[in-house]
């Protein structure tokens, strides 16, 4: 079952990703949805925030950032094709276990795991945001019913 919230300020959509670090577990798979603007990386480093994790930049000019082996963090917003993607050594971080969050991941669909939770953000500028969870797979359905995002 899909979840919806909304958030009306940027400390709500960090507080919103703090709260789903709380349930994932380790080597989750989390695809975020989204124009730009719309909240994906504020809503990244409320999840870092959850780990203890303070210094989340976007990764848009270096594709990745890896913090202290429990985060990685791929913008795929420049790339064309989920081939760009494993020839920065994708499969590594996979293989890892460490929690993966990507943001542009229609651009890599290929390459997507068949189990993740998706995350659609709609909204930008002073808008509010509304969230979108669509679990995929067992495990990320279990996320998705125990999740409160207030």
């Amino acid at each position: 079952m899909n979840k919806t919230f909304t958030v009306k300020l940027e400390s709500e959509t960090e507080a919103a990703g703090a709260r789903l670090a709380s349930l994932l577990f380790k080597g989750a798979f989390i695809a975020l949805y989204g124009e730009l603007g719309s909240g994906k990386t504020a809503f990244t480093r409320g999840i870092a925030q959850g780990f203890g994790i303070d210094d989340i930049m976007s990764p848009t000019f270096t594709i990745v950032r890896e913090h202290k082996d429990a985060l990685f963090h791929f913008d795929a917003y420049r790339l064309k094709c989920a081939d760009e993607l494993y020839d920065i050594g994708f499969s590594d971080y996979l293989e890892r276990g460490g929690i993966i969050v990507i943001e542009w991941p229609e651009n890599v669909k290929e390459a997507l795991p068949v189990e993740r939770l998706d995350i659609h953000i709609e909204g930008s500028g002073d808008s509010p945001r509304t969230f979108c969870m669509v679990p995929r797979g067992k495990r990320y359905e279990e996320i998705v019913n125990a999740y409160n995002p207030l």
